[in-house]
C-alpha cells in the first residue's frame, strides 16, 4: 500500500469477487477494506472516512441501494454500484439515490479501475471544495458566499442555477458530464425543463468568465457527450 493512498471499501457478499477485486486494487497501491455485507460495512464506516465505496446492489439484508441512500445523506463519498442485472431499473434508481457510477457484472477490471480513478479525482476536488475557496484560471471561487472574484478584483455575479452548475464542474474536474447529469444539479428547475437549458447556461458562464468556446480554458465541450471542466484547480 502506498503511503497516503486512497481508501476504498468493497462491500460484496461473493467471496471470490470480493477477494479478487481487493487484490487487484491493492496491486495499484490503494488501501482496501472488504466487507461481506452492510453490518460489517457500518462498523468500518463508523471508524473510517473512506474515499470510495464499491457496493454490490444485491446484498442479503440491507441491500446496496439502501447503503447508497444512507451514505449519500451523510457524505459526498464516491460510490460505485455493482450488479449482475442488466436491466435499467437498478441503475436508474441507484443513480437517483446518489451513486456516482454503475457497473454490470461480469466487469472488465481495467474499466472499473478507470472509473475508480475518475471518482477519486472527484473526491479530491471535494476536499479542496470543503476549504470553501478554490482558484482556477485567475478566478477565486468563494463557495460559502457563492460569488467569484476575477484577478482584477471584479465580482462575477452568479445566479443560483449558475452557481450550482459551476459547483458541479469544480467537484468533477476533467470528467465529461452529460446534459442530464448537469441539469440534475440545478435544484430549482421547473418540471419539463429541457436539457438544452444546460447549453444556454454554459453559454452564459462562458460569457461571464470570458471563456472562448472555440478555445475554451474552463468549460470544454466533448462533442456528442457533454461538457468538461478543464481548468486546473488550486
Amino acid at each position: 500500500m502506498t503511503p497516503g493512498a486512497a481508501h476504498i471499501v468493497v462491500i460484496e457478499d461473493d467471496s471470490v469477487t470480493r477477494t479478487a477485486l481487493a487484490g487487484y486494487l491493492e496491486s495499484f497501491g490503494y488501501r482496501v477494506s472488504v466487507c461481506a455485507g452492510a453490518e460489517a460495512a457500518e462498523r468500518v464506516l463508523a471508524q473510517e472516512n473512506p474515499d470510495l465505496l464499491i457496493v454490490d446492489i444485491n446484498l442479503a439484508g440491507k441491500d446496496g441501494l439502501e447503503i447508497t441512500r444512507e451514505q449519500r445523506a451523510r457524505s459526498e463519498v464516491g460510490i460505485i454500484l455493482l450488479s449482475g442485472r442488466t436491466d435499467d431499473v437498478d441503475r436508474i434508481v441507484g443513480l437517483e439515490l446518489g451513486a456516482d457510477d454503475y457497473v454490470c457484472k461480469p466487469f472488465n477490471r481495467r474499466e472499473l479501475l478507470a472509473r475508480v480513478k475518475n471518482l477519486l479525482r472527484r473526491t479530491a476536488a471535494m476536499r479542496q471544495f470543503s476549504r470553501r475557496v478554490v482558484q482556477f484560471a485567475g478566478f477565486t471561487f468563494d463557495t460559502s458566499a457563492r460569488h467569484v472574484t476575477a484577478a482584477d478584483g471584479r465580482q462575477i455575479q452568479l445566479t443560483r442555477a449558475e452557481y450550482e452548475l459551476l459547483r458541479a464542474f469544480v467537484l468533477n474536474p476533467g470528467i465529461v458530464m452529460n446534459r442530464d447529469r448537469l441539469l440534475s444539479t440545478i435544484t430549482h428547475r421547473q418540471n419539463g425543463t429541457s436539457t438544452r437549458t444546460v447549453d444556454v447556461m454554459i453559454k452564459r458562464l462562458r460569457l461571464k468568465f470570458s471563456d472562448d468556446p472555440r478555445v475554451p480554458r474552463i468549460f470544454g465541450t466533448s462533442h456528442g457527450e457533454g461538457y468538461v471542466f478543464t481548468a486546473p484547480l488550486a
